[in-house]
């Protein structure tokens, strides 16, 4: 799955303020940059950039990067000052007409801005989580290859995403290691189309969403990222997403009760997905938006071919249940 988020760290160099209290020299930068853009004058906030920033987002890209936050969030309503994060930017709690980012400006000793960062705001009460609790199984029958997997961007281009950094994308291989049985150029030619899809877990269902068609190999779907999507709460709060089932697939619904082991639906290629396989990640609370990642550990599993306990896959490990 790529990313949902739009907007992304664009550039920093180091600037070290470690107090908690907002500095006067961040208060008027960021009562300048909201004024600019609110005011729709992006080539003045483009001066407010150091000559770093300013070569590493030009003013073209500067323009697209706030006309696109402005078409999606809307005008500044209100701002209020949080903390300073990692040490660095001064970040502030931002209503927008049509939505809360977290809005992060650092500035070097020019008062210049060298960091900007806006990214969906979380409360700091939110539960956290660094693992699962509940034993799982892998939500599948037969051998699987991991192609995404681990904690560097190197094994998992997860990684950047806060809800989906610990997340596993699953395919079938050959012996050959071939996803497909001939061309690749069908969904059902690929070894992991329409295979079923169980849960891990006991659990409920707490979101379903179906019907999204299934992409044709190499075509994707940006509009609706997950695609056919399943989640389900287990009794320690963790919440297991599932991600690209097969259209009409999914035999479970919203509010049902589930055990280990019984069928969600077929794996699919939905959503943004250039081929059939399964995205799986745990997250500590039901919305994807504003939800952190959690590392993700099966209770008993062969991995390649030798068994395993409490054991969280990385990239190109073959993988089933015991």
């Amino acid at each position: 799955m790529k990313k949902i988020f739009l907007f992304t760290t664009l550039f920093l160099i180091g600037n070290f303020v470690y107090s908690q209290t907002e500095k006067s020299e961040s208060k008027t930068i960021a009562k300048t940059f909201e004024d600019n853009y609110n005011k729709n004058d992006y080539k003045a906030i483009f001066l407010m950039f150091s000559s770093e920033m300013q070569q590493a987002l030009p003013v073209d890209k500067t323009i697209e990067f706030l006309t696109g936050l402005k078409s999606q969030a809307g005008k500044i309503i209100y701002r209020t000052f949080v903390k300073y994060e990692n040490g660095t930017y001064a970040s502030y709690k931002t209503t927008f007409e049509r939505a809360v980012f977290a809005l992060n400006i650092s500035i070097d000793e020019n008062s210049k801005i060298n960091g900007l960062f806006v990214k969906p705001f979380k409360e700091s009460n939110l539960p956290q989580m660094e693992r699962n609790i509940t034993k799982l199984k892998l939500p599948f029958k037969g051998e699987w290859t991991v192609v995404w997997g681990g904690d560097t961007k190197e094994l998992n281009y997860h990684v950047e995403s806060e809800a989906q950094k610990n997340a596993f994308d699953f395919i079938i291989k050959d012996e050959k290691g071939k996803s497909f049985k001939t061309d690749g150029k069908t969904n059902d030619d690929y070894y992991a189309f329409g295979k079923k899809l169980i849960a891990p877990c006991d659990g409920e269902i707490v979101l379903v969403v179906d019907g999204i068609k299934d992409n044709k190999p190499g075509e994707l779907n940006p509009i609706y990222i997950p695609g056919n999507t399943v989640i389900i709460k287990t009794s320690n709060n963790e919440y297991l997403f599932f991600a690209h089932f097969k259209q009409n697939s999914i035999k479970v619904k919203q509010g049902q009760k589930i055990k280990q082991g019984e069928l969600l639906g077929l794996c699919g290629n939905s959503g943004n997905s250039s081929e059939p396989h399964l995205h799986f990640h745990i997250q500590n609370v039901e919305n994807m938006n504003i939800a952190t990642g959690v590392k993700c550990y099966f209770d008993q599993i062969y991995v390649n071919g030798e068994l395993k306990k409490d054991y969280s896959p990385i990239k190109n490990e073959t993988i089933k249940n015991q």
